[in-house]
């Protein structure tokens, strides 16, 4: 990870892409990407509670392996608890925090350190956006808002879409999306700090 001059700008041009659509699947994926691409980062997650079964859904991630994704179900009470209903929570060294719930497959995966930030809408808490490096990190107060303005314009999109659909919760949302794998974004965003690979799979169709 390299220290990056995020600004606002630099948000405002990423919130400006994912406003413009209106395909929520397309608006995770995005978020997970633009974050990636933004903070120059291993990798990035987003994953909804599910509140029934205390486990954190995938929703969407990008930069990281089908291996750690499919690592097992990730527990909401097991796995940084905190920074789903405390705040941010900064994980510098996986390798001996006891708020890991896989170490073992973190540190296979190459990731050190690990951010993640609550991902709130209509007042609480819907799961957690997370920001994994493949070095040691010690994130700073830029690192964690801008981390957390991306979490908040993920969550008002979700939750736009589950009251678009009438759903009861967002968890809904989430079992309706395609596999996030095999999504394509069809918007071309030519911003900084916004998916430069989107141009790509556009040229290559």
């Amino acid at each position: 990870m390299k220290r990056q001059p995020l600004n606002y700008e630099t948000l405002l041009k990423i919130a400006g892409a994912i406003s413009h659509s209106k395909d929520p699947e397309e608006v995770v994926l995005m978020t997970v990407e633009s974050m990636k691409t933004a903070l120059d980062v291993k990798g990035c997650a987003l994953f909804l509670v599910d509140r029934r079964t205390d486990q954190l859904e995938l929703a969407a991630s990008f930069g990281l392996s089908k291996t750690y994704i499919g690592k097992g179900p990730v527990s909401a009470s097991r796995s940084i608890t905190q920074s789903l209903d405390e705040g941010p929570v900064a994980i510098y060294d996986v390798s001996d925090d006891p708020r890991i719930q896989y170490p073992e497959e973190a540190q296979k995966e190459g990731i050190s350190s690990i951010l993640s930030v609550p991902d709130v809408a209509g007042g609480k808490s819907i799961g957690a956006l997370r920001v994994y490096t493949a070095e040691p990190w010690e994130f700073t107060l830029e690192d964690l808002n801008f981390v957390q303005a991306m979490a908040s314009l993920a969550g008002m999109a979700i939750e736009m879409a589950r009251l678009y659909k009438g759903m009861k919760d967002s968890i809904e949302v989430l079992k309706q999306f395609r596999d996030p794998k095999s999504l394509k974004l069809k918007r071309r965003t030519p911003y900084e700090g916004v998916p430069v690979s989107v141009a790509r799979k556009e040229s290559a169709a």
